[in-house]
């Protein structure tokens, strides 16, 4: 794939992560065999992602997500993509809320792609502000 291809595919899967969420386009994005390297405790596969996925937007029905830099790796097909998601939380989400506050997550995910799909992801985020603990 060309670097234009995998910053579109990275941003593309970005912007699933707002409400609402385009499932099929989920299901476009990612392989069968996806592998979430950061599952947070759920098995590694595509449907515990969406699954976490589904609940971060129930907890914040207005979430937006915005890319803030991207760094591709062209030969490795491999992306790092650093993010900030705004999100007003209507539900319990990692033990905390309803806070009725707007909050804010940041994040830095890598993925790896083939063919057009993701087939793994590492991420790390920094959920302090909602969970009110030292990132």
């Amino acid at each position: 794939m060309t670097r234009a291809e995998l910053e579109a595919v990275t941003r593309r899967w970005i912007g699933l992560w707002c409400a609402p969420v385009d499932w099929v386009l989920f299901d476009a994005l990612h392989a069968d065999d996806f592998v979430d390297e950061s599952s947070a405790g759920r098995p590694p596969t595509k449907a515990a992602f969406a699954e976490g996925l589904a609940e971060l937007v129930l907890a914040f029905p207005d979430l937006r997500t915005t890319v803030d830099d991207l760094v591709v790796d062209e030969a490795r097909s491999r992306v790092a993509v650093r993010w900030t998601a705004h999100g007003t939380n209507r539900a319990r989400f990692l033990g905390v809320g309803p806070t009725s506050r707007m909050t804010t997550f940041r994040g830095v995910e890598i993925v790896q792609i083939e063919a057009g799909r993701i087939t793994r992801r590492w991420g790390e985020w920094d959920v302090s502000e909602h969970t009110g603990t030292p990132a």
